[in-house]
Order: C-alpha cells, then structure tokens, then sequence
C-alpha cells in the first residue's frame, strides 16, 4: 500500500523545538537513509492516516520534500514512532528513505485465512506462533501481509516457514523449521487437575514454609523473655523462705529468757 505525504525540511533541533512544533500543530520527523539524515515536519493527519491503516512497516511512502536543496521527491518506510502515553497524540516519527531498485528487508505481518480449522472445531486450540515474518524484497513487490490458510490444519498439526508457499520476488528469511500457526490439543480434565494439584501443593508448602518461619521467629523471641521471668521469680521465692528462718530463730532465742525470767521469781 503506497501514501502521500508532503514534509518540510526545518532547521531548529532539540526538545525545545519539538515542543514548539508540536504546540503549532506540527509533528518532528527525522528520514535516514541514502548517506543523509534530514530534519522534518509532519503534517499530522497524513501520517496518522497511515497509522490507521494497519499496513505497519509496510507501508510504502511517497515522500514531497519541501525545501530540500537536492531530490524533492523521495520513497520512504515508516521506521518507528512515538505517541504521548496519555493523550495517545503523536509526539515524533522516524523515517527510513529506500530505492525502489534495491532490494529491503522487512517484517510483515501474518494473517490467518480460511476460517476455522478443522482441529478447532473438534476441540483444539489454535496458536498464532509467529505474528509477523522477516522477508526481503523489492520496494515493487512488498506484501502489506503474508497469508496463510489454516482451514485444513488438525489437532496436532501446523504449518512451517518452507510450508507457507513461494511468493515471487519475496524470500523469507526466517527459520524454515519454525511454526508459523498451529493446533494444539486441548488440555485433559486429568491434567488440568493435575496441574491444579501440584499449583495448590506448592501454594501450600509455601504456606507451610512460611508458618514453620513464624513459629521459629516466635520461639526465638519467647525464650529470653522465659528466663528473664523467671529470674525474678526465684528472687521473690527466696526472699519469703529467708524471712520464715529469720523468724524461727527469733522465736527460738526468746524461749531461753522466759524461762530464766520463771526461775528467778521462784527463787
């Protein structure tokens, strides 16, 4: 898919510039490529028709450089972008200038064709393994997607890299063993409870672990204060038991003097 978008050469660099682009309703841009890097302004609503149509990196762009002092016309692939996390507005774009007779390298996204596979229909579960593949080819010839049909694909089977198919003028150079989209088989009720088994098993031996923890903290702590109780006690215990011979022997020297006190009166 090919667009148009006109641009303007500028000269100020720097945050403050980009700040006070962005507030006259201008986004920054940057085009590399072709032994020159070119500072840019963007009109906004050109490029974000481009977002919005889904083609990605693919996208090919028929650039209109005003003030350029050499090749006001230029091809160009949208290399990256970047968007304010909270207004979602578009703060800054990179491009990357290509020819059109040289061959590029780029990813293009997948796309599964055919409606439901057979194998999800008798249960399975379809996986996406690869979103997009790295191709290389002529600017001319460039995808806005791979398609793939997985209409036919049954439980346990799925399409590779070499079983996609050929493409004039496009080579893949991804893995060619690598699983492009596939279905899986659904999970058992016996393993799904397994599973779940062994998740609330280890849920529980942390929560065991972690009691066994507390437990060991508490008795550490509780056996100073133990002996520290009863220090003050045996104190107190010995105490009484001091006073009670303190009291027997006083009785016991006071019952000598009586009795001499009784003699001396007889006498």
């Amino acid at each position: 898919m090919k667009f148009d978008l006109t641009v303007t050469v500028r000269e100020q660099a720097g945050k403050g510039a980009a700040r006070s682009m962005r507030r006259a309703g201008k986004i920054p841009a940057v085009l590399y490529g072709q032994g020159e890097c070119l500072l840019l302004t963007v009109n906004p609503d050109q490029l974000i028709k481009i977002l919005k149509s889904h083609a990605g990196s693919t996208a090919l762009i028929s650039l209109t450089v005003s003030g350029a002092k050499s090749t006001p016309n230029r091809t160009a692939l949208l290399r990256d972008y970047q968007v304010d996390p909270v207004t979602g507005a578009v703060l800054h774009a990179d491009l990357f200038e290509i020819s059109m007779s040289k061959p590029i390298r780029v990813k293009v996204p997948i796309k599964v064709i055919g409606g439901v596979p057979a194998g999800v229909k008798e249960g399975g579960v379809l996986h996406h393994n690869m979103r997009d593949i790295h191709v290389e080819c002529l600017p001319a010839v460039l995808p806005d997607h791979i398609e793939i049909d997985a209409s036919a694909l049954t439980i346990g089977s799925g399409i590779h890299v070499k079983e996609i198919g050929t493409f004039e003028g496009i080579r893949f150079l991804d893995d060619a063993d690598q699983m492009v989209v596939s279905v899986a088989a659904p999970m058992s009720d016996a393993k799904l409870e397994a599973l779940l088994t062994s998740a609330a098993g280890a849920v529980g031996e942390t929560e065991v672990m972690a009691k066994g923890k507390e437990a060991a903290a508490a008795a550490e702590g509780a056996e100073p204060a133990k002996a520290g109780a009863a220090a003050p006690a045996k104190a107190g215990a010995a105490a009484p038991a001091g006073d009670a011979k303190g009291g027997e022997k006083k009785e016991a020297g006071a019952a000598p003097k009586a009795e001499k006190k009784e003699a001396e009166k007889k006498k």
